[in-house]
């Protein structure tokens, strides 16, 4: 099991995932390495939550299904738990937070790239804000019922293994 954790400075904002509906799937966007040969595909991959494929010789099915080119073995992974919204830590300590746990059989995945549209509240108002782009490493707006700059920054997302 993996999981994906993001850490970052919010500013005004509360709440932060990625906008992630059946109507409107998030797709996530990883690269991805085989676990037998230690190839790692050349380009990037994506793939909804909502997306389900057959395993090829399984009567199961995952979110994403990858036949590794080098050594021909098909692996699979799906997201399990999440989207998990990010919060203003309460304390320094808690600052790398758990956005989706991710089954995975056969691959990892290695780094992650978020190109997708997030979405968060005002921190101390009511106010939504929704096609946030993190594809930079940060994000602004402005909050006009606090009447105050809002930002995501110091963006930093990690692959963890979970125990």
């Amino acid at each position: 099991m993996l999981s994906l954790a993001l850490t970052a400075e919010l500013q005004g904002v509360a709440g932060l995932q990625p906008k992630d509906t059946e109507e409107e799937p998030y797709y996530y966007t990883f690269k991805v390495l085989c676990s037998s040969c230690r190839e790692e595909h050349p380009n990037w991959v994506s793939f909804s939550r909502y997306e389900k494929h057959d395993i090829p010789g399984s009567r199961g099915e995952a979110n994403f299904v990858w036949k590794c080119k080098l050594c021909g073995k098909t692996h699979s992974a799906s997201i399990t738990a999440g989207p998990n919204a990010y919060q203003i830590p309460e304390n320094a300590k808690n600052k790398t937070q758990k956005i989706i746990e991710l089954d995975c059989r056969g691959l990892e995945f290695t780094d992650f790239k978020a190109d997708g549209d997030w979405e968060a509240k005002g921190a101390e108002t009511s106010t939504s804000f929704s096609g946030i782009d993190l594809s930079e490493g940060e994000w602004y707006d402005y909050d006009e019922k606090a009447g105050e700059e809002v930002s995501v920054k110091d963006i930093k997302f990690e692959i963890r293994n979970i125990k």
